[in-house]
């Protein structure tokens, strides 16, 4: 794809415009300059605020039909322009493009449902609450917190947009999206889309730019009601400081540490195929890694030889590339950063059974072999914290409560995966992980119909579901004397 020299950065109170920092974007797997979008600083922010400020006094009164409407004129021309926004999120972001294409159907399925609970809003409306006394009414209101700071990562771009946008839009909230430097090509395309779909002016703004440009002052902002921040939990924290100063909503998506746990009596193939899906998807760069494998004893050298010959076979190339099963890490930074964790797995003692390097054929570009690591010291590095790269660790368990307890142990808890032949085992195992999802004999598949969020230092609140719509609206009761 070929790309002005240049992009406007913001979307502000209708109207598209050019900030004052220049965003150089990178295409990850040739490590050429794509284009530079001009985003916004400090300024930008109070003026999308301002704008979405005075959309809500309208906008909030209109009725769910209203707004599902709406949401399902998104989707539409998000379907149209799928081929499109498919190219511009693998060229922006390096994923493969069949990996693209299931972020654009994950993002047209997230607006067709919340349009679908928009839709149902007007008939739930004013409920009534059975009260113990007939000297009282009582009825139920759900209304739209207010304006609301929408902060999205880079691993996911349009994905965690629509997670956050189309509720929020189906509450009747008013949106200010800072989308990722790092990534923003996408999600400008889908920001027009939005412009097309008829919202009224200043219900939805975009202000690229930087965490300090953009994200600080937007999560500071008094005016904002709500901030929905998905990112590394050191952000994380800044942007739930920041927001404390004025009491605002908050609701965060952060890390993981996940484990994949695989049980005596599981099919190694299956096994083997989810612990790959699992670790090198989107090249390792998930929240939902499960980058922990605990395989059972009896199965572990059998487990260990088929996933290193599995690793070693995926076909890592350009993301165009017809027969590509890897892509590309999002950006030298990342890059480093992942092989700086290799290099100190190595010298905390871990195994390297394969990987750890920059494939021979691709001299340029952010590429990684998929990369196995056994013996891991379970204090080191490698073991407790996120890496956010195709980095794979296995460790072997003699019972099904240590397996439980090494899952169990750490500060995440995002998502977990269990592989068994034995339905009672998987359910009782599923129970007893602390975690907010978890796969049994599957890959990672997410409907936009169950909740998305984890235990401990993973989450506070959840996406997607209803939850993820509740997550935009304040409860009224208006109680009546009779």
């Amino acid at each position: 794809m070929s790309f002005p020299t240049t992009l406007d950065g913001l979307y502000i109170n209708g109207q598209w415009s050019a900030g004052s920092e220049h965003l150089r974007v990178i295409n990850p797997a040739t490590e050429a300059l794509l284009t530079t979008v001009n985003g916004g600083d400090e300024r930008a922010v109070d003026q999308a605020v301002s704008a979405a400020t005075e959309a809500f006094k309208g906008w909030s009164t209109t009725t769910g039909a209203e707004r599902g409407a709406i949401l399902r004129k998104i989707a539409a021309g998000v379907q149209a322009g799928r081929e499109q926004l498919m190219h511009l999120q693998s060229s922006n972001n390096g994923k493969p493009l069949f990996e693209a294409a299931i972020d654009v159907d994950d993002v047209i399925a997230t607006f067709e449902y919340y349009a679908g609970l928009a839709e149902a809003l007007d008939g739930k409306q004013d409920s009534a609450v059975e009260l113990p006394t007939d000297d009282f009414s009582a009825r139920l209101r759900r209304e739209p917190c207010g304006v609301v700071g929408l902060i999205v990562p880079w691993n996911f771009p349009m994905v965690t947009t629509a997670w956050k946008l189309a509720p929020a839009l189906a509450a009747g909230c008013c949106v200010v999206l800072k989308p990722s430097e790092v990534t923003p090509l996408p999600e400008l395309e889908l920001a027009a889309i939005i412009a097309g779909a008829g919202l009224p002016k200043g219900v939805f703004n975009l202000v690229c730019g930087t965490g300090l440009a953009v994200g600080a002052p937007l999560s500071a902002d008094p005016r904002i009601a709500k901030i929905s921040f998905t990112g590394s939990n050191a952000v994380g924290v800044q942007v739930m400081q920041r927001a404390a100063e004025t009491v605002k909503g908050v609701s965060l998506e952060l890390g993981g540490k996940s484990s994949l746990l695989v049980l005596a009596d599981a099919d190694l193939e299956l096994a083997v195929e989810v612990a790959c899906g699992g670790g090198f998807f989107n090249a390792g760069q998930m929240c939902s890694a499960t980058s922990r494998v605990l395989v059972a004893d009896e199965l572990a050298d059998e487990f260990l030889s088929k996933l290193k010959a599995r690793a070693e076979a995926i076909r890592v190339a350009d993301p165009f590339d017809p027969n590509v099963e890897m892509g590309a890490l999002v950006n030298q930074a990342q890059y480093q950063r992942v092989l700086g964790h290799i290099d100190r797995g190595l010298s905390a003692g871990a195994k390297l059974i394969c990987g750890g390097n920059r494939p021979a054929d691709l001299p340029r570009g952010y590429f990684l072999q998929p990369t196995i690591f056994s013996d891991v010291p379970l204090d080191s590095a490698l073991w407790c914290e996120e890496i956010f790269g195709p980095v794979i660790c296995v460790r072997s368990f003699a019972s099904e409560a240590e397996a439980i307890a090494l899952a169990n142990d750490s500060q995440f808890g995002l998502v977990a995966s269990v592989v068994t032949r034995d339905t009672e085992a998987a359910d009782r195992v599923a129970n007893a992980l602390q975690a907010g999802l978890v796969w049994i004999n599957a890959p990672q598949v997410i409907f936009p119909q169950t909740a998305w969020g984890g235990y401990k230092q993973s989450s506070i609140g959840r996406e997607l579901g209803p939850w993820g719509l509740q997550a935009f609206q304040e409860i009224k009761h208006v109680i009546r004397a009779l």
